[in-house]
């Protein structure tokens, strides 16, 4: 039965996490706070948890979540390639509200849905979202709403959304943004070096979504790399 655990009570905060570390061992389904708005995630690595993830928000396989990692390391593991802007952009604003789409891990054993070969991926700044992640590994997290409805930044929202479809709601308060991760797609970048080892790079970062971080931050790491659509 689902319920919703209080998060700044000791003893619900470690049920909650108890609750939500086996929910996630079983491909099932659960809410927990980050610094953006609420997620509703499972094990990046379960086909059958994705499923239930996209059925419950009302989407398809057309819309991939993307994966939240808990330490900056796990990029590399998961991308088959990360461009040296990439790595800048993570250590300057990770953990934060920057999600980066990069090239998938080809061996990689995962369904997320129809990624096209790749994956977005981000660190939240979120001690409970950081402490869950790194006991249970990646995770494919969706904004915590239905299909064309507002996104959540409480858990009693959420609840309302999804019910019994979650089997454990970690409640960290109200969301300190309540705006969604800026989105960078860097899959048309690439880098090569000469003899000496300078660098020359092609290609443009694509704004997918304008969220929490603004385009002249990022700037101040990638400059004019990156590509505003008008």
């Amino acid at each position: 039965m689902e319920r919703i655990y209080d998060c700044s009570v000791d003893t619900d905060l470690l049920n909650g996490m108890r609750i939500a570390k086996v929910a996630v061992g079983r491909s099932e389904l659960v809410v927990l706070p980050t610094d953006t708005v609420y997620g509703i995630g499972c094990d990046a690595f379960s086909a059958k948890g994705v499923d239930a993830l996209l059925a419950a928000k009302g989407r398809g396989r057309q819309s991939p979540p993307p994966v939240l990692i808990g330490t900056p390391h796990t990029m590399n593991a998961l991308a088959e390639y990360v461009p040296e802007v990439a790595q800048k952009l993570a250590d300057t604003f990770w953990p934060g509200a920057l999600t980066l789409i990069l090239r998938a891990q080809p061996s990689l054993n995962w369904d997320l849905g129809d990624t096209k070969g790749t994956v977005a991926l981000r660190m939240p700044d979120h001690k409970i979202a950081l402490a869950l992640l790194q006991e249970v590994g990646p995770m494919a997290v969706s904004s915590a709403n239905l299909t064309g409805e507002p996104a959540s930044t409480t858990c009693q929202q959420a609840e309302g959304y999804f019910g019994k479809s979650v089997q454990a709601y970690l409640d960290g308060g109200p969301s300190p943004k309540g705006e969604a991760s800026t989105i960078l797609d860097l899959t048309g970048v690439s880098e090569q070096y000469d003899d000496d080892g300078n660098i020359t790079v092609t290609g443009k970062i694509r704004v997918v979504r304008l969220g929490a971080l603004s385009i002249e931050k990022l700037r101040t790491v990638a400059g004019d790399l990156i590509e505003v659509q008008d």
